[in-house]
């Protein structure tokens, strides 16, 4: 992986989490979770958090793909990833979400545990994305016709609350209510 790659994939990150909410946002959301706030996945970022401040003086431009600098910096950025904070202000607030949906516990073909990431591919075939951006989903009852990758609706309370998992770490946990397929808004 060139380095330019690694500094890239916060780019990538933030490009591919900010075009799911701007979609969901013309999207209607299911009547029945109204009752809830629907946010957009840049809100579970506390403000000024910047994951790349650490790695600010170094010249990534000098440094080759072998470089055992390059394979600490990785090791480093997935420290800091995981670690990543989360914004305490959104503790206990009832919202809705789109995402994507990376299966953990599923029984005789119902969903009942999954992550909700904001990008396809997270945590599948890409690294995960930082903990504040992972959300480990519990449902109220298990839900079928859902599989690893799909993009649902998901409302519920929220609560930071840490745990790692084989898929990723999470920086939340929620409660979910309701959980729907995703509708892409109309073409016009």
């Amino acid at each position: 992986m060139k380095m330019r790659l690694l500094l890239a994939l916060p780019l990538l990150f933030a490009c591919a989490a900010a075009s799911l909410p701007a979609a969901a946002a013309e999207a209607k959301p299911p009547s029945q979770s109204a009752e809830f706030q629907e946010i957009d996945w840049d809100e579970l970022v506390p403000k000024g958090w910047n994951p790349l401040e650490h790695f600010k003086d170094m010249d990534l431009g000098m440094l080759s793909d072998s470089s055992p600098r390059v394979l600490e910096a990785m090791r480093e950025l997935r420290q800091i990833w995981d670690t990543a904070p989360t914004n305490s202000k959104m503790d206990g607030t009832r919202i809705k979400l789109p995402g994507y949906v990376v299966p953990l516990e599923q029984v005789k073909g119902e969903l009942k545990e999954f992550l909700l990431v904001p990008y396809f591919g997270a945590c599948i075939h890409s690294p995960p994305p930082p903990a504040n951006q992972i959300i480990h989903v519990i449902a109220d009852k298990p839900v079928k016709g859902f599989r690893t990758m799909d993009t649902v609706w998901v409302s519920g309370t929220l609560k930071t609350f840490r745990q790692d998992s084989a898929m990723g770490t999470s920086g939340y946990r929620m409660q979910a209510v309701v959980i729907d397929r995703y509708e892409p808004p109309a073409q016009r």
